[in-house]
């Protein structure tokens, strides 16, 4: 099937899948691996009206929530997981990773942007409409993290944090940890201003600068969240030939993709999903 994506480069990074009419991104490096289900939502296939319209499955952006038990239904059957087994983060732009165990299935993790378990069934689950979705899965520990990586995230480096928490909580070596950004919003789209260069800056080596940003005659910044978040995979320990970099852009896509730059607070939000299988 085809959704329509614009994509950025003819690198093979997603699959375009669909069950029941409701579609789906997934990454044929983690498919391979035998031990996950996971995907990445689009707009489509659901029954939210409006400016939610139509495949939203979260509940803090004002939809019915009627549409969203429902939107939640579509998509878990799609994807391979219940639609009880999903676990959420309520995302405050923190570097807060939680550790999800058995009896925190369902739950809604306050003030977190990521998670990681090794419990088979529970689906991690994360919300975006721009921001950068960070997929990790160990196949030798059976280990998994879902985070979420807005500017702020990235310059606190939660995909790092991420690792490290799979360290410390499973053993994981992350030269076995395969990794993916998810769609998101790219340089081309991404206008900043200096104070968030500045932290840039702080955050990230002078010499990988020039592959971050670059000013405009405006005093704007173009910033290259994806080039970022895949620095910070590797400074991690995560090999470069594990790492799958998204060229897929929210903004970019506006009829497929809910995208905050687009939109603003009237919309959806786009999902990421993760369970051990």
């Amino acid at each position: 099937m085809s959704l329509g994506l614009q994509y950025k480069n003819q690198e093979h990074i997603f699959d375009e899948k669909a069950v029941d009419g409701v579609p789906f991104l997934s990454y044929p490096m983690l498919e391979e691996t035998g031990i996950v289900h996971h995907g990445f939502s689009t707009k489509l296939g659901g029954v939210s009206k409006g400016c939610w319209a139509t495949m939203n499955i979260s509940t803090t952006r004002g939809d019915d929530p009627e549409d969203v038990e429902e939107n939640q239904r579509r998509i878990a059957r799609a994807i391979g997981v219940k639609p009880e087994d999903m676990t959420f983060t309520n995302q405050t732009h923190t570097t807060n990773v939680a550790v999800v165990r058995a009896e925190d299935k369902g739950r809604r993790f306050m003030k977190t942007d990521g998670m990681i378990t090794n419990v088979p069934g529970i689906c991690l689950v994360t919300f975006y409409a721009d921001c950068v979705p960070l997929y990790f899965v160990d196949p030798v520990k059976k280990a998994i993290g879902l985070s979420h990586s807005g500017w702020r995230g990235t310059v606190g480096k939660i995909g790092k944090v991420t690792v490290e928490l799979m360290q410390k909580t499973y053993g994981s070596d992350p030269k076995d940890i395969l990794a993916a950004i998810g769609p998101s919003i790219c340089q081309d789209c991404y206008e900043v201003s200096e104070d968030v260069i500045v932290k840039f800056q702080k955050s990230f080596e002078e010499k990988y600068w020039p592959e971050l940003f670059y000013q405009k005659e405006n005093g704007k910044y173009q910033l290259n969240l994806w080039k970022a978040n895949e620095l910070v995979f590797e400074e991690a320990g995560i090999l470069k030939k594990h790492i799958a970099v998204t060229n897929v852009c929210t903004h970019c896509n506006p009829d497929i993709l809910f995208s905050h730059r687009t939109t603003g607070n009237k919309r959806g939000n786009l999902s990421a999903f993760l369970a051990l299988k």
